[in-house]
């Protein structure tokens, strides 16, 4: 044995078994100073393997070959170290790279240390991996944090998925791997091979601060192109602040990418065909806003993107994240704004993906009582490990920075404030007081919403959360969680369930649809009409309403109007907009033949109508949060199924009267109470024929008599609709 491979002994069958954890003590130009320079290499495809001087690519020596696996081998007389590539022969052929090994570290100590106490908002600028020109040669940097591991390496096509040729170097101090490897390009397909805690190989693990992956069923990251897409969208940003505020028309149309429309084969659209055909549906629409259902990458399309793993990555079923930030772009170029759904509160334990990154619960928490959710067979975020903690506020705000994206939609966030949720007595730990809050995900949600507003001005933050937790939408410093807006989960259900009813019982059950304004105004309420609607048996909209085919669509009309007039931004989800009739399936597209029908037709141009008095009337808008925006005529005609209220904007905007008639009843002289004097005009009726309705309208202006009624000195008698909803405006 030659003194080289005595002095590496013990390291060159780590390194050939792939149990090394320390690469950079073996591997690459080792030595100087004191003592000889040596230069160690793994390349078990090369027969022959040569130094060269990078300066001009003289061969210094041959390496000699000591392990029949590939390591290589040689001491030099200098004891100066000196840039060096490597020359590798075998057979006929013979190839020029560049050593990773001969490279030093490329996160700094700043990055290792705000790491390592949770505080690196751009986390996703050195986790992941990047192309870069590092010490003069370009390359590709790969960076994961995994501080139980034995050993990472990376692997991928350029080394035959060979996880002994490219072990990371770990900082410590973090728990983070890294290495560069020079000759890399954007486009290349990646994994790391991770040797656990307790010494076993674990399933390859996709990138978790990967910002490309391949499009599933396959599971592979990508090394991401240039992201500096021109942006154009500077005029919306400027003014999105405004266009997004507690006093703005916020009408959001929620979409599922994959299943809105599709090509003649049936097969999906990509992101740049989407945009030619979505902006110009949603701006002749008249909603503000499109919502996406998750566009993180996602191993299950049946999960709808609401099972992510990668939280960096659009999914690339629809295109590379490039033309992601064109649809963006577009999209803002049209006034349209864009919100993401976004998928703190779970994650899939697929083998590729967070389960047991490192061997460990690294993650998620150990405990399945507190990490494990039976509901969805999913795991969930140790929101109180800093690390963890970090990476997804990281992933919050790479969405807001690298898309422009103007608003997360946090998804299943009661699931994450109580420690009991969904669990029977006994399966679940309580917090340090004994209660059943989850205080580490409280502060995970204020510090993330805190982090948005400072750094993305007019950016939104939006809860799904379904129960009654106080100061959703108050500010963190004032006791809150700080969020913008929170879905009105309550008012949906309570009003669902009323109009499923069959109009002659309505009557028993008159107040679910006036309960919801008892609280209106403990947060700022987004009333959502969402995808969760119209799935899992529960059928379409429209097929929820009753009676016949006719009474179907009046219902449906009337009650969009309520919705649309009731304090509170808008959501619905795709195909409501025209009655879709089957529930939503997400593998075809909705059925836009319908259209062709006047009765699909008319409730299409009935939301169109509606989203443009929305946005024309601040007295529907701008006092959707705050009390003074209200005020019910009349709440208790349960005999009759019929309500009237004002809603009202600032200063001396005009204000609008509302009644509904949810009975197929025609009412000839209703009287209300209105709030002024003069003549009003009938601006809207869902039963005017142009919808399909009946045509039971008030064509002529409606003069106030002085006629008290509804604790009000003037009042107007006017015809109501069957199974309708009329707006009134003073007459100019």
């Amino acid at each position: 044995m030659t003194p080289v491979a005595a002095s590496l002994a013990t390291d060159v069958p780590a390194i050939v078994r792939g149990r090394h954890g320390n690469p950079f003590a073996v591997l690459g130009m080792q030595g100087g100073g004191d003592e000889p320079v040596a230069v160690n290499v793994f390349a078990p495809p090369a027969a022959r393997v040569w130094l060269l001087a990078r300066a001009d690519d003289r061969r210094v020596c041959e390496l000699e070959r000591i392990h029949p696996e590939g390591f290589f081998s040689a001491v030099l007389e200098t004891r100066e170290r000196f840039a060096y590539r490597l020359a590798l022969a075998a057979g006929d052929s013979e190839w020029i790279v560049d050593d990773p090994y001969a490279f030093g570290p490329v996160l700094g100590e700043l990055d290792e240390h705000l790491m390592g106490e949770g505080r690196h908002r751009e986390l996703y600028r050195r986790l992941g991996s990047h192309p870069l020109t590092h010490e003069g040669v370009a390359g590709v940097v790969f960076a994961v944090w995994a501080p139980n591991a034995r050993r990472v390496s990376v692997v991928g096509d350029f080394n035959a998925w060979d996880g002994r040729r490219h072990p990371m170097r770990k900082r410590h101090g973090a728990g983070v791997w890294e290495l560069f490897v020079p000759g890399l390009e954007a486009g290349t397909l990646y994994k790391y091979e991770i040797l656990g805690v307790h010494g076993d190989v674990l399933p390859l693990k996709a990138d978790p601060v990967g910002q490309a992956h391949e499009a599933p069923p396959a599971t592979a990251s990508l090394v991401p192109g240039d992201s500096a897409h021109a942006w154009g969208d500077g005029a919306w940003l400027e003014r999105r602040a405004a266009a997004q505020s507690r006093d703005a028309p916020i009408s959001v149309y929620e979409v599922h990418l994959g299943s809105w429309q599709r090509d003649a084969s049936g097969a999906m659209l990509d992101y740049d065909t989407l945009a030619d055909r979505l902006v110009d549906y949603v701006r002749h629409m008249g909603f503000t806003h499109v919502e996406l259902l998750p566009v993180s990458e996602h191993p299950f399309s049946g999960s709808w993107g609401y099972q992510p793993i990668g939280l960096f990555a659009p999914t690339r079923r629809f295109g590379p994240p490039e033309a992601f930030a064109r649809f963006v772009d577009r999209l803002h170029g049209a006034g349209i704004g864009v919100l993401v759904d976004w998928v703190p509160a779970h994650f899939p334990s697929d083998p590729h993906g967070l389960a047991r990154f490192d061997g460990t619960a690294l993650y998620e928490h150990e405990d399945p009582r507190l990490g494990f959710h039976r509901d969805w067979n999913t795991l969930i975020y140790n929101f109180g490990r800093v690390e963890v903690a970090n990476f997804l506020r990281a992933s919050a705000l790479y969405w807001l920075d690298r898309f422009h994206i103007d608003g997360l939609r946090v998804d299943a966030v009661a699931s994450m404030l109580y420690l009991d949720y969904s669990r029977e007595p006994g399966d679940w730990i309580p917090n340090r007081y004994g209660g059943n809050e989850n205080l580490d995900a409280v502060d995970f949600l204020r510090t993330t919403n805190a982090g948005v507003a400072e750094r993305y001005r007019g950016a939104l933050t939006i809860a799904e959360e379904s129960t009654a937790w106080p100061g959703v939408t108050r500010a963190a410093e004032d006791g809150g969680l700080g969020f913008d807006f929170k879905w009105n989960m309550g008012w949906m259900h309570d009003t669902l369930d009323y109009m499923r009813h069959d109009p002659i019982h309505r009557r028993h059950h008159h107040h679910q649809m006036t309960f919801g304004m008892v609280y209106a105004h403990s947060e700022n309420f987004v009333l959502p009409l969402s995808h969760d609607e119209v799935v899992h048996g529960k059928g379409s909209l429209l097929g929820k309403m009753p009676g016949d085919r006719w009474q179907q669509f009046a219902n449906l009309r009337a009650y969009y109007t309520f919705m649309w007039t009731h304090p509170g931004k808008k959501l619905l989800f795709m195909g409501g907009e025209f009655a879709q009739q089957r529930e939503w399936d997400h593998d075809r597209a909705l059925d836009w033949h319908l259209l062709d029908d006047p009765a699909h037709r008319g409730v299409q141009d009935l939301v169109r109508e509606l989203n443009r008095l929305y946005r024309a009337l601040p007295a529907l808008h701008e006092l959707d949060c705050e009390p003074s925006g209200f005020e019910w005529l009349e709440a208790n005609d349960a005999e009759h199924s019929v309500y009237s209220f004002v809603r009202r904007g600032r200063g001396d905007a005009d204000p609008a009267v509302v009644v509904c008639n949810m009975t197929p009843v025609p009412r000839h002289g209703y009287r209300i109470g209105v709030p002024q004097a003069g003549r009003w005009r009938e601006i809207l009726n869902s039963d005017a024929a142009a919808y399909g309705g009946s045509g039971v309208t008030n064509d002529a202006p409606l003069t106030a008599e002085a006629i008290a009624w509804h604790g009000r000195g003037e009042s107007v008698a006017l015809d109501l609709p069957p199974l309708g909803s009329v707006v009134l405006v003073p007459d100019r």
